[in-house]
């Protein structure tokens, strides 16, 4: 595409492409380098846009590495959803669904690490990007056990519950990370769906 065609483009378009580059350019640069040894100039070098574009964009590499958390992480949250079939058993949906979601951040193991790691590195900005994502997976849990139909309705799960087994869960994929294991997520779907279990018959 020259220059001349994309400037004729309506501009929201133009900047939601950019905002796109940046956020994969943030990606490769810190699966290269490292978060710490990242330079907004690999960013956009990565990205093939301006350092302006990055400024009209993001005001400074945190927020970046904020908005590429938040990205990837619905992604994976949207292949969790996807996977869920709601005419099988919940607990065969369950183990399902928890497949596709380590399947989903097994994609890539170093941006996988410092997804889970340097974002805690951020201080608050961080934190309450983890928050808003584990709350998605917490609302999202809690819709699929609790909207159970049928014989195998069973007990609700607890929102307190909930928030516990996310955390377990996050807790399990930070140990595979700092073991060297972040490839082998799927050894995690068995007790991971034996958490959610354990919590769905806990008397709350």
């Amino acid at each position: 595409m020259t220059a001349v065609q994309e400037t004729t483009r309506p501009g929201a378009v133009v900047g939601a492409e950019h905002r796109a580059r940046l956020l994969e350019g943030m990606a490769r640069a810190v699966a290269a380098k490292g978060y710490a040894d990242t330079t907004i100039a690999d960013i956009v070098r990565e990205a093939s846009v301006s350092r302006r574009t990055f400024y009209e964009n993001f005001a400074d590499k945190a927020e970046c590495l904020t908005a590429l958390y938040e990205s990837a992480s619905g992604n994976a949250l949207a292949v969790l959803r996807g996977a869920i079939d709601r005419q099988s058993d919940w607990q065969a949906q369950l183990e399902q669904a928890l497949s596709a979601y380590f399947g989903a951040l097994a994609c890539n193991p170093v941006l996988l690490r410092t997804l889970f790691i340097e974002i805690l590195g951020l201080g608050m900005p961080g934190l309450a990007a983890r928050r808003r994502v584990n709350q998605q997976l917490v609302d999202l849990m809690l819709e699929v056990i609790n909207q159970r139909t049928g014989e195998s309705r069973g007990a609700p799960l607890h929102p307190a519950m909930a928030v516990a087994v996310v955390g377990g869960i996050n807790e399990m994929v930070l140990q595979s990370i700092e073991q060297g294991r972040a490839g082998a997520l799927q050894e995690l779907v068995a007790p991971s769906a034996a958490l959610l279990r354990a919590a769905i018959s806990a008397d709350f």
